[in-house]
């Protein structure tokens, strides 16, 4: 698409097991611990160089065919998924109803080219628009000429808002009912709650729990999941509904060559041990990471105050990702999906 960063809530999945060798060899591997040498007026912290992977453990194909899926709990879903929280937001993606034609190009050509996830929320879309995200999408299906040929196809995850008058279990399947109404299918894929408000309304957030376990119960969705959860929360709440009968299928987090933190890694470990699927969103880091903007070219809204501070310090990183783009014959955008992709699924040293 042309807008790439208006779409670019794109998301992937981490993987486990393994869908190659090379996952879990890596994860066999040790951490290698920085050594630090003497760089101009300071300290340049680098890594010994890391021995050769055993035979085993090189991938002679693509980390994944276009034809495949991964499991997210009962659910098959393409490898890569498609975010619309651009659709709708007029304050921080510049959303114009006259892109909707757009819009809807992309979603036919994604489904064409295999992906079947597409995440969304009830409150995606500002003002008078919101839950606009997850109407387009509920339209943009029914009017679908390609490949769907039951509502099962395309898997719909959204996220409910743990908003603070949403303060019982039956007002957050209400949510749950309301969003199936805007999307105008009888069930979703994935029910996800979108944040925790463990740190500020704990009872609250048990309520929530409660909510979950009823839009389950009562086969509204085929799957829960939540968002923005560190580790810790994470635990709890896949305790929690593991002992009320319900599988925690998913967690979203946010992960680009930008966002690459101990707390997603620590993340990304506990899902492992428990058997959730990782849902990594904003790989392409808001836009950052597109190669479309610059200090003297920054995007309208209050995406460019946080731009103009961190772009002028990306200017390596986007200089070596162009040229890596260039000799691949790649988008920018191909590159860092990529690149993050890789940092998730295979060596746990690739950023070094």
């Amino acid at each position: 698409a042309r807008r790439t960063d208006t779409n670019e809530r794109a998301s992937f999945l981490s993987l486990h097991p393994a869908p190659t060798m090379a996952l879990s060899a890596a994860k066999a591997a040790p951490a290698t611990p920085f050594s630090s040498q003497p760089h101009g007026g300071g300290v340049l912290l680098r890594r010994p160089p890391s021995p050769p992977p055993p035979a085993a453990a090189l991938r002679l194909g693509p980390l994944f065919w276009p034809w495949q899926k991964v499991k997210v709990g009962p659910l098959s879903v393409s490898p890569m998924g498609f975010g619309t929280w651009a659709w709708g937001n007029q304050l921080l993606w510049g959303y114009q109803e006259s892109m909707d034609s757009e819009l809807q190009e992309c979603f036919n050509l994604a489904l064409k080219n295999g992906i079947n996830l597409f995440d969304t929320a009830d409150s995606y879309g500002t003002g008078k628009l919101n839950g606009q995200s997850e109407r387009l999408l509920g339209k943009f299906i029914r009017e679908c000429q390609g490949p769907i040929k039951s509502p099962d196809d395309v898997i719909i995850a959204t996220k409910f808002a743990a908003y603070p008058w949403r303060l019982t279990s039956g007002q957050f399947v209400n949510a749950c009912k309301s969003s199936l109404e805007r999307l105008q299918i009888d069930r979703l894929g994935i029910g996800q709650l979108h944040w925790s408000t463990a740190n500020y309304a704990p009872l609250q957030e048990r309520a929530l729990w409660d909510g979950l376990v009823e839009m389950y119960d009562k086969g509204l969705v085929r799957a829960v999941g939540v968002s923005n959860y560190g580790p810790k929360q994470l635990l709890k709440i896949h305790s929690y509904l593991a002992s009320r009968g319900v599988p925690l299928s998913s967690a979203q987090v946010q992960f680009s060559l930008l966002s690459m933190g101990d707390e997603q890694m620590e993340l990304k470990t506990v899902c492992d041990s428990l058997g959730v699927r990782l849902i990594a969103y904003s790989p392409l880091g808001l836009g950052m990471l597109t190669g479309k903007y610059d200090a003297s070219n920054l995007p309208n809204g209050p995406r460019s105050v946080l731009f103009r501070q961190i772009l002028p310090g990306l200017e390596s990183l986007l200089s070596c990702l162009s040229g890596i783009a260039d000799r691949k014959g790649k988008t920018m955008s191909q590159v860092r999906v990529f690149l993050s992709a890789e940092r998730l699924w295979s060596d746990p040293n690739f950023a070094k």
